[in-house]
């Protein structure tokens, strides 16, 4: 069976709010605090990746960014956590089935690692591409991406297995949740992130494949995605704008003007997609704020600065808006957690 490519190739789409939900739960269990917010965000609603990409910052903060948080986290990732998604990929005639339509709606799911699945050699592959992912949480993220796609294929096909697994970082000094998570042992030092699988199980057939479920589950992905593409596209052009600006409010007319659009017609196309200029420019500044925060190399008053606030004041009143602390609190309790030992 020829499979296709992933339908991106980058994690910077925006995506469904279930993975930040999930993660912020994750954190409260685990004695993580200023994440709460999170815990109630709409079902139905969207994020820009970079938001999930601040929970699993701070995450990595409060618990710590070891392998074995990463593979706990995963097995989270039931594949009720992908609502339409994972039920139409469940409801699949076949796990090849199941594949086919995972990877041309991949944009539907929470991954930042891009997963690339060839048959060759009588193996069935499946590599995982970090290349992309930020440095500081690479190895986190691919960790809590392949275990919940194992997750998810478990949950799909119970009995299936892995014939190998390797990880191009070095072997860590326990490899228990490894083995929980994925049923083997890794092997370490490798070439590259993959795991294999025999390629006769493309062809077995699902225990709740189901015809007239998986049909209808595809017609509502098919919506779901046109819109989430056609809404993402003039949103992510703005938001693209707003952070080559740093953040700065050059105002609604100027962005209007790169993207060769007038103000009014930038307006109603934001209106249509469910968002609107202020919007895009908090959601752009609150992640730069954090970001330069977390470096712990600038004062509040910098990161106001650059990010264009006239007074240090308006920018603490923004900070408290949008994660009920002020920058310098945020700014403490990051540092208290980047302590070691802690």
């Amino acid at each position: 069976m020829e499979l296709p490519p992933p339908v991106i190739r980058d994690w910077d789409y925006p995506r469904g709010t279930a993975s930040i939900v999930l993660m912020a739960r994750f954190a409260a269990e685990n004695g993580v605090e200023g994440l709460e917010s999170y815990e109630y965000a709409p079902v139905d609603g969207q994020v820009d990746a970079r938001q999930e990409l601040a929970v699993v910052r701070a995450l990595v903060r409060g618990l710590g960014g070891e392998d074995a948080v990463a593979l706990r986290l995963s097995r989270r990732y039931r594949v009720s956590a992908f609502g339409i998604f994972g039920f139409a990929c469940i409801s699949s005639p076949t796990l090849g089935d199941a594949m086919r339509f995972a990877l041309r709606y991949l944009d539907l799911s929470f991954t930042f690692c891009i997963p690339h699945v060839t048959v060759e050699a009588g193996r069935l592959a499946l590599a995982m591409d970090d290349s992309r992912v930020p440095g500081d949480v690479a190895r986190f993220l691919l960790l809590r991406d392949l275990g919940a796609i194992h997750t998810v294929m478990r949950d799909i096909l119970p009995d299936i297995s892995l014939r190998s697994l390797a990880f191009r970082h070095d072997k860590p000094s326990t490899v228990d949740e490894y083995v929980r998570t994925f049923g083997l042992a890794p092997s370490f030092s490798a070439p590259s992130h993959v795991a294999t699988l025999d390629p006769l199980l493309l062809d077995k057939p699902l225990p709740q494949a189901n015809d007239q479920t998986v049909a209808v589950c595809a017609a509502q992905c098919e919506l779901l995605v046109s819109r989430k593409r056609e809404r993402s596209g003039i949103a992510q052009q703005v938001r693209e704008r707003l952070v080559r600006l740093g953040g700065v409010d050059a105002g609604m007319e100027e962005v209007a003007r790169q993207l060769a659009v007038s103000p009014r017609t930038l307006r109603r196309r934001l209106f249509e997609a469910g968002t609107g200029y202020r919007a895009l420019l908090d959601e752009v500044r609150q992640a730069l704020a954090e970001e330069m925060l977390d470096t712990g190399a600038l004062t509040v008053e910098d990161v106001a600065l650059r990010l264009g606030y006239a007074e240090a004041s308006s920018f603490i009143y923004a900070f408290k808006r949008w994660r009920g602390m002020t920058p310098a609190a945020y700014a403490r309790r990051n540092a208290l957690r980047a302590r070691p030992g802690r």
